[in-house]
């Protein structure tokens, strides 16, 4: 294995409703159109060496998802990202590629930060379930698993819960016009069981009645390691973009390119959700 690239990818508009096994295949199919010299595991039946990391849910969108690929020959991080996006469909986009220099790229995603629409709900009405929320000791909550029913407390995953104006969204093509509308930004660490923005729904319902009329619109922001002194979830590829920059000149980046800033956080995006 000569190289190991680190990328970040969306899931937008309707591609929010493709399945972790459909991405796969989509993004199995641009390695080959783009003619990505794969490293592939040994056996009967061999497979692109690829890890992905803490899939969001089928349905919901994402602006932070994350995977590393091995390779068998060195490749520019930014050349290979522009090869994929153009094999890709329109939604599954590469908006980030570093070189992978440092280890546990999974265990530097500890938290998400999510944005949840809420059509037909007055942000006064949110509100007064959010605080509520946040004043709950525990918030149990039940989830089908194929064991049956589970019950647990979603309250301690949660770090934050506000509600923001309907101008806050981050795609501006899914602001509300005259109809009521609620925009939740939270903040959940990757706890066990994990809590999903399904269930932070599922608490505010049982502590304030709160029952959207259409199913929420939920788009995940930003997945990282969660800081506690400054309240932000961090960007999980930063220290290899720092090791980068660190490292002798003449192997990384390609001559006559510079090296990307590392960068502290990651943002909220305001591209289309």
């Amino acid at each position: 294995m000569a190289q190991r690239i680190r990328l970040r990818y969306t899931k937008r508009g309707r591609l929010r409703f493709t399945s972790h096994r459909d991405f796969q295949r989509a993004f199995e199919r641009a390695l080959r159109r783009a003619e990505v010299p794969m490293a592939y595991s040994a056996g009967f039946t061999p497979h692109p060496k690829v890890s992905y990391a803490n899939a969001a849910p089928t349905g919901t969108g994402s602006e932070a998802e994350y995977l590393e690929i091995a390779l068998t020959e060195p490749r520019d991080p930014r050349a290979l990202r522009e090869l994929l996006n153009e094999s890709l469909p329109d939604g599954l986009d590469i908006t980030d590629a570093v070189e992978a220099r440092t280890s546990g790229l999974a265990d530097r995603l500890t938290a998400s930060v999510w944005e949840l629409r809420l059509d037909g709900v007055t942000p006064a009405e949110a509100e007064r379930a959010a605080a509520a929320f946040r004043a709950a000791g525990a918030v149990e909550v039940q989830r089908r698993t194929k064991n049956g029913m589970r019950t647990f407390d979603a309250r301690p995953a949660v770090v934050s819960l506000d509600v923001l104006a309907p101008e806050a969204l981050a795609s501006a093509a899914d602001r509300p016009t005259e109809r009521p509308c609620a925009i939740l930004r939270l903040v959940v660490r990757h706890a066990t069981p994990a809590v999903r923005p399904d269930d932070v729904l599922s608490g505010l319902r049982a502590v304030a009645d709160l029952a959207p009329p259409v199913p929420a619109a939920v788009t995940r922001l930003a997945q990282g390691l969660f800081d506690d002194e400054t309240g932000t979830v961090t960007d999980p590829l930063a220290p290899d973009r720092e090791a980068a920059t660190a490292a002798p000149a003449d192997r990384h980046p390609p001559q006559g390119e510079a090296a990307p800033a590392a960068a502290a956080t990651a943002p909220v995006p305001e591209g289309p959700a």
